[in-house]
C-alpha cells in the first residue's frame, strides 16, 4: 500500500492517528432508469415514503438532542426540515418522475442539481455554503431509497476511528457527540460551513475541502490527520508514523502547558496589559470562552441568530439571547455586532439575489434600508445592556454619512426605550468595523466619531486585494502579509492611538500566533479570536517585549515584498 498526502482546509487543530471509517456517498450510486406509466404512481409513493421517513428521523434526532445540545444545533436540524417542507424541493421531483418516466432517485438528484446551480452563482461565501444543506438532505433521502439509511458504519474501537465522508450533515455530526471519534474529514465544506462550526464545538482535529478524500481513502486504512497543517497522510510509512506519534504527544503536552497559563494575567515582559477576547456565533460558545480564559467577547456575530429560519427573530427573542450572553460573562465586555448579512440571507431561495452580494446590500447598508428590522435589534441590544457591559459594533461602514445615519437610529431606539421607561446603558459605546479599504485610509475621521475601532481583517484583505476567497483559482493570492494590508492595519492603529480610541483586530489574523509579536510591535493591544486560539496567542504575549518589537515591526512596514516580510516575521518570533 503506497502512502500519499491530501491537503484541505483545517477547521479544528490537533493531531489524530487512526483507521478510516467511510460514510457512504449515496449520490455516487444514483443511476437513471426508465419506468412504465403503470409504475409511476408507485414510484411517487416510494419517494413520498422516503421523504416522510427522513422527516421522522430528523424530528427524532431533534427531540433526542434537545436536552443536551446547544441551540444552534437545533437550528441546523430545523434548516433541513425546512428544506423538506419546501414544495420546490419535495414536489418537483414527483413531477419529474411523471414527465420523464424515471426513477425517484434520478428525479430527486435532477431537482437537487437545479438548486445547487442557483447557489453556485452566488458569490457570498456563507450563502454559497448553504447549498451543502440541500445536498445533505438529498443524501439522507437517497440512502432511504437505496436501502442503506445508516449514516456511519459500526466500528469496534471508536477511539481510533476517523470519519471520512464526501460531506457530513449537521444531523449526522450531532450524533457524533454521543461517540468518541478522534477526527473527521470531508471532501466538501469551508471555514464557514455548518460542518466547520460543529467541528470546532466537538473539539477534535478536522479538515474539510479535501475534494476527493472519500474516493481515494479505503475503509480501515491507517491515516494521520494533521489538523494544524490541514494535511491527511494515508498509509503512512513506519518513519512518518513514529514522527507523528511524537508530534501527537508533544501536541498533548503543549495543550496541557497552555492550560496552565489560563489564569495568568495577560501582560508583556515590559508590563503592558494586553486584552485577549473571543469571537462567538451562538450563546453555547460561552463555555469555550470561559475554558480558555478570555477577558471578554470581542465579537458576537449576531447574523447566526437570523439564519436558517422562515421568520426573523423578534425583539423579545433577541433580547433574551443577548441578556443571557452578557449575564453569563459576569461583568466582562461583550461586543455585539449588528446584523452583518445581505438581503439574500433573509429571504427565500427564489428571491432575486445581488450578482455580487459581498459588495451589495449587506451589513449596515441592509440595516439602513430596513430601519424597522434594525430598530428591533437595536432595542434588544440596548435593553440587554442594562444587565452587563455591552458595546455595539457596526459592520461594513464605508462612509461617515452611513455612520451618522446609524447613530441617529441608535438615538431613536434609545428614545423609544426612555419613553416607556425601559432601562438601558445610556453611555453604551459604539464602534465600527474597519474592513473597507476606504475607511482604513480615512481611519482618523472615523476614530473621531466612534468610541472604538475593530479591524475585520478577513474582508479587509479580500476587498483590498480584489480576491474572492471562495474561488479556488485565486484563493492562493489571499495574503495577510501583503504590504498594503499591513499598512492599512498600521494606519488604523495609529488613528486610534491619536484620538485615544481602542483598536482591536477580530479577523483570523488576531488568532494566528505567528503574527502576534508583529501586531504587538505595531501597537495592537486588543485581540479577538476563536476561543481555541486564545492560549497559544497568550503564550506569545507573555514572552514579548513591545518596546523591542516596535523597531522590528517598523522594518516590516517599510518592506515592499511579502516574501521578505515572512523572513522578518520569523526573526521577530525569535525575540
Amino acid at each position: 500500500m503506497s502512502s500519499f498526502n491530501i491537503h484541505g482546509v483545517s477547521v479544528s487543530n490537533g493531531i489524530a492517528i487512526g483507521k478510516a471509517n467511510l460514510i457512504s456517498n449515496a449520490l455516487l450510486e444514483v443511476v437513471r432508469y426508465e419506468i412504465t406509466n403503470r409504475e409511476i404512481p408507485n414510484e411517487v409513493k416510494r419517494l413520498t415514503r422516503a421523504i416522510n421517513d427522513v422527516r421522522k428521523d430528523l424530528l427524532r434526532i431533534k427531540k433526542q438532542l434537545q436536552k443536551d445540545s446547544s441551540e444552534e444545533f437545533s437550528a441546523f436540524i430545523d434548516t433541513h426540515l425546512m428544506i423538506l417542507a419546501d414544495k420546490n424541493f419535495s414536489e418537483k421531483p414527483k413531477i419529474i418522475i411523471k414527465e420523464d418516466s424515471c426513477n425517484a432517485e434520478w428525479a430527486l438528484k435532477k431537482q437537487m442539481d437545479l438548486f445547487v446551480n442557483k447557489f453556485e452563482k452566488i458569490k457570498d461565501e456563507y450563502i454559497k455554503e448553504r447549498k451543502n444543506d440541500v445536498i445533505q438532505v438529498v443524501e439522507r433521502i437517497l440512502k432511504v431509497l437505496l436501502g442503506h439509511p445508516r449514516q456511519v458504519n459500526q466500528v469496534n474501537n471508536e477511539s481510533s476511528a476517523i470519519l471520512v465522508a464526501h460531506d457530513i450533515s449537521p444531523a449526522d455530526a450531532l450524533q457524533f457527540k454521543k461517540h468518541q471519534y478522534v477526527a473527521f474529514l470531508t471532501d466538501m465544506g469551508g471555514s464557514t460551513s455548518h460542518t466547520a462550526i460543529l467541528a470546532r464545538s466537538l473539539n477534535i482535529p478536522s479538515i474539510v475541502a479535501l475534494q476527493n478524500a472519500r474516493s481515494l481513502i479505503k475503509n480501515n486504512e491507517q491515516i494521520i490527520v494533521d489538523g494544524n497543517q490541514g494535511i491527511v497522510i494515508v498509509n503512512p510509512s513506519k518513519d512518518i508514523l513514529e514522527e507523528y506519534l511524537v508530534r501527537q504527544n508533544l501536541w498533548g503536552i503543549e495543550q496541557k502547558k497552555l492550560s496552565k497559563i489560563k489564569n495568568i494575567k495577560c501582560k508583556t515582559l515590559n508590563n503592558e496589559n494586553i486584552e485577549l477576547l473571543a469571537n462567538i456565533e451562538v450563546p453555547s460558545d460561552i463555555k469555550s470562552v470561559k475554558e480558555n480564559g478570555a477577558s471578554g467577547i470581542g465579537l458576537f456575530r449576531t447574523e447566526f441568530l437570523f439564519m436558517n429560519r422562515k421568520e426573523l427573530p423578534n425583539e423579545e427573542e433577541q433580547f433574551e439571547i443577548y441578556k443571557s450572553v452578557v449575564k453569563s460573562m459576569s461583568g466582562k465586555t461583550v461586543v455585539i455586532r449588528t446584523l452583518d448579512s445581505g438581503a439574500d440571507k433573509l429571504t427565500s431561495a427564489d428571491t432575486t439575489i445581488s450578482s455580487n452580494p459581498a459588495l451589495g446590500l449587506r451589513a449596515i447598508r441592509l440595516c439602513l434600508s430596513e430601519p424597522q428590522l434594525f430598530n428591533i435589534q437595536l432595542r434588544a441590544i440596548l435593553r440587554a445592556s442594562h444587565y452587563g457591559k455591552i458595546k455595539i459594533l457596526i459592520p461594513m461602514l464605508s462612509s461617515l454619512s452611513e455612520l451618522r445615519q446609524t447613530k441617529l437610529l441608535i438615538e431613536r431606539a434609545k428614545k423609544s426605550l426612555r419613553n416607556k421607561k425601559i432601562p438601558y446603558d445610556r453611555y453604551i459605546k459604539i464602534g465600527g468595523m474597519i474592513e473597507v479599504p476606504a475607511v482604513a485610509i480615512n481611519a482618523e475621521a472615523f476614530a473621531q466619531e466612534l468610541d472604538f475601532l475593530s479591524i475585520g481583517t478577513n474582508d479587509l484583505i479580500q476587498y483590498t486585494l480584489a480576491i474572492d476567497r471562495t474561488d479556488d483559482r485565486v484563493s492562493h493570492l489571499y495574503n495577510s502579509l501583503h504590504p498594503a494590508i499591513l499598512k492599512l492595519i498600521n494606519v488604523t492603529i495609529k488613528a486610534g492611538n491619536k484620538y485615544n480610541k481602542e483598536v482591536s483586530i477580530c479577523g483570523e489574523m488576531a488568532g494566528d500566533s505567528k503574527l502576534t509579536k508583529l501586531l504587538l510591535g505595531m501597537g495592537l493591544k486588543h485581540f479577538s479570536m476563536h476561543p481555541s486560539r486564545i492560549l497559544s496567542v497568550k503564550k506569545q504575549v507573555l514572552n514579548s517585549n513591545t518596546q523591542k518589537l516596535a523597531s522590528l515591526s517598523s522594518k516590516v512596514l517599510k518592506t515592499k515584498e511579502s516574501e521578505i516580510i515572512e523572513t522578518l516575521i520569523h526573526k521577530i518570533n525569535q525575540q
